[in-house]
């Protein structure tokens, strides 16, 4: 997650960097660039607890997984029943 947020962050620094040395910045286009990096961030801190969710939806699936495996072996090596009668 701090990897796409310094990501972000450091395009956001090119973006004013080559804004200022081509032209004069003003400070609505920095609040601009700012506002921009905001919503980034956002969709980058959403999309990492979404994918933290699902590995500990998965973590759980495979939790059952592993219990329902060693209850089917056993299923499976217990002796046939006789029947009654």
């Amino acid at each position: 997650m701090k990897s796409y947020l310094t990501a972000a962050r450091g395009v956001g620094v090119a973006i004013i960097a080559a804004l200022s040395l081509s032209a004069c910045v003003t400070k609505g286009d920095i609040d601009a660039i700012n506002t921009r990096l905001d919503s980034i961030d956002a969709r980058v801190q959403s999309a990492a607890q979404s994918a933290e969710s699902a590995n500990q939806n998965a973590a759980r699936a495979n939790q059952r997984l592993d219990q329902m495996e060693g209850r089917i072996q056993q299923l499976e090596t217990r002796p046939a029943r006789q029947a009654r009668g």
